[in-house]
């Protein structure tokens, strides 16, 4: 299936590892041309070239994501390489454990700035040009949002946020024909998500315990089947899909999780 996405130009925040990596590829690989930001420019430019290796194109835009120039910056720099912009992923962000309990006012404040502030930073400046191109948003959410987790709350209200984002940005964006969804992911095996279970007393034994509980066919989501859904949502093809909240993740938010 041809998604339409040639010389199409999408910023990916986080795009050079986990998530955001496999979904810079994808988009690559549909002849779409990856903007990748990220604060990490060795990662940045190891992504491009990668890229480049497989005969796709990309940028690599070096930017601290809570900072608001740097997001401004991000913008820029797109358009001035490539004239327009056709979408947006946002999917920076990382589980930072700052909770009710063992954070701070100051810490579930740089949480938000951290997790949050760059979805609105970025889509604010880079409106103008989806508005011309008729582009889109995809937001990467979190289940976190939906089912909680526990002693995380900076992160639980930053992904709680993005959900109504979603749905308010879909509405205010409808004359100008901008699309804007989210895709929620659960358990995804990422470089992130290895390092957290590798810091733990028994890694394998979680991880059974974990991927016991997913409904379908008990394994974790893979980064490339998020990649698929957000890629689709860029193109064409979701041409009449906007305000919507799409959960990849084998079934773990909504089915019982205590069938066997």
């Amino acid at each position: 299936m041809d998604l339409g996405l040639r010389d199409k130009v999408v910023i990916v925040t986080g795009g050079a590892k986990g998530i955001g990596e496999a979904i810079s590829k994808l988009l690559t690989a549909e002849g779409g041309i990856a903007v990748i930001a990220g604060r990490n420019a060795a990662d940045n430019e190891k992504a491009v070239a990668e890229i480049v290796a497989a005969g796709g194109k990309a940028l690599a835009v070096t930017a601290e994501l809570g900072n608001v120039e740097d997001c401004k910056k991000v913008i820029v720099e797109t358009v001035a390489k490539y004239g327009r912009i056709d979408g947006l992923v946002n999917n920076a962000g990382a589980n930072d454990g700052v909770g009710l309990e063992s954070g701070n006012p100051e810490k579930f404040m740089q949480s938000l700035q951290n997790n949050l502030s760059h979805y609105y930073n970025l889509a604010h400046y880079a409106l103008p040009y989806l508005k011309e191109s008729k582009g889109n948003i995809v937001n990467i959410g979190s289940k976190v949002a939906t089912t909680g987790q526990g002693n995380t709350s900076g992160y639980a209200a930053s992904k709680g946020a993005i959900n109504a984002l979603t749905r308010e940005w879909a509405v205010e964006m409808l004359p100008f024909s901008v699309r804007i969804n989210t895709v929620i992911p659960a358990e995804v095996w990422t470089p992130l998500y290895e390092t957290w279970i590798n810091s733990l007393p028994d890694p394998t034994e979680k991880l059974a315990s974990i991927t016991s509980k997913i409904p379908f066919e008990k394994r974790m989501t893979t980064s490339e089947e998020i990649a698929n859904t957000t890629v689709f949502l860029l193109s064409s093809r979701s041409s009449h899909t906007t305000g919507q909240i799409l959960y990849v993740d084998g079934g773990y938010t909504h089915l019982d999780r205590s069938i066997s």
